[in-house]
């Protein structure tokens, strides 16, 4: 009797047991249920002696902080080729570009022949000044002086080398022949400058550039910016006004004694045509409201402004953008 009932009794527990596994079983982990979803973003920048590198940092870091859910990473590349490259390829999501090679690659000419890339601009941020770096001394006052010259213009794959090749032809000169051509990022150009295996280099940045204002700080050296002013006209009849004339300011780099006129036009981020619509918002937000704390981070932040918005970008706006800049009432939108 005593027996039968304490079968009975572990009978009952052995259900109970059963049950509770089988309900455990059932159920989703805890971590599957409370694990937030986080979308991982590419950011691609330059060369780590450049600003698109250095301001590509800061707004990583801003995303990471201020958009929920999103974790963003600022890449180093050779530039805005590439950059473009690899936003078509869907290898990156968000990319610092040269206003001309945005172009060229929304239309699918030059470098992206027959290849067009369905970008869309995020927001024109500062502008970028083509440097031709050389020494005093050296006998180079325009781009004619380069004839015979070993002369860096750019790493492969660079908005620099992009412009680069355009200022010569249009200065008279053929790139393959008429130059000793190396293609160097502005870090290793600047090196090769101070070492003297290099006569000049090409640099298409902001301002101040860090690679070329260590090399201008440095002792014992004068760094010259070489006048392209007399480029100007030449560059925009063959490629439109995405080229404009702008000065270098001498208080930029030490040892200018006066403003250098040079080439310049405007960065832009870029995305994917098909880049999430309120993601884009977001972003393009985060630019304006924590525009301070890019400022922190280089001084070209300063000069993204709403005024003009429309204008400096011949590449098609990304409608989550269009909606910020139409709630804020910004002209064209």
């Amino acid at each position: 009797m005593v027996t039968g009932k304490v079968m009975h009794v572990v009978r009952k527990f052995l259900i109970l047991v059963l049950a509770f596994a089988l309900t455990s079983l059932a159920l989703p982990a805890p971590s599957a249920v409370s694990a937030p979803t986080v979308t991982r973003i590419s950011i691609v920048t330059g060369g780590t002696g450049g600003v698109y590198f250095v301001m590509g940092g800061g707004l990583a870091r801003l995303i990471s902080q201020h958009v929920p859910g999103v974790q963003a990473t600022a890449e180093v590349t050779s530039a805005s080729v590439d950059n473009m490259k690899l936003i078509g390829a869907k290898r990156a999501e968000i990319a610092f570009t040269q206003n001309d090679t945005a172009l060229d690659a929304f239309r699918g000419v030059h470098d992206f022949r027959g290849q067009p890339i369905p970008i869309r601009t995020l927001v024109p941020i500062y502008d970028n000044y083509v440097h031709l770096v050389t020494f005093d001394g050296l006998g180079i006052n325009s781009v004619a002086d380069l004839r015979g010259k070993r002369v860096s213009v750019g790493s492969p794959g660079s908005g620099t080398e992009l412009a680069a090749l355009r200022i010569l032809r249009a200065g008279g000169l053929d790139p393959e022949r008429d130059v000793r051509r190396e293609r160097l990022g502005v870090g290793p150009s600047a090196d090769a400058l101070r070492d003297r295996r290099i006569d000049a280099f090409f640099w298409n940045g902001g301002l101040p550039t860090p690679a070329v204002l260590d090399l201008a700080s440095a002792p014992s050296v004068r760094v010259k910016i070489v006048p392209l002013q007399h480029v100007v006209d030449a560059m925009r009849r063959e490629y439109g006004d995405v080229y404009y004339a702008a000065p270098i300011s001498r208080v930029v780099y030490p040892g200018m004694d006066q403003n250098v006129p040079t080439i310049a036009q405007a960065n832009l981020l870029v995305v994917h045509g098909d880049f999430p619509a309120d993601l884009a918002y977001q972003i393009t937000r985060l630019v304006f409201d924590r525009k301070a704390d890019l400022r922190a981070v280089h001084a070209e932040a300063d000069t993204i402004q709403l005024t003009r918005i429309a204008g400096r970008t011949p590449v098609t706006f990304h409608p989550g953008a269009a909606r910020f800049f139409a709630e804020r009432h910004v002209r064209g939108f």
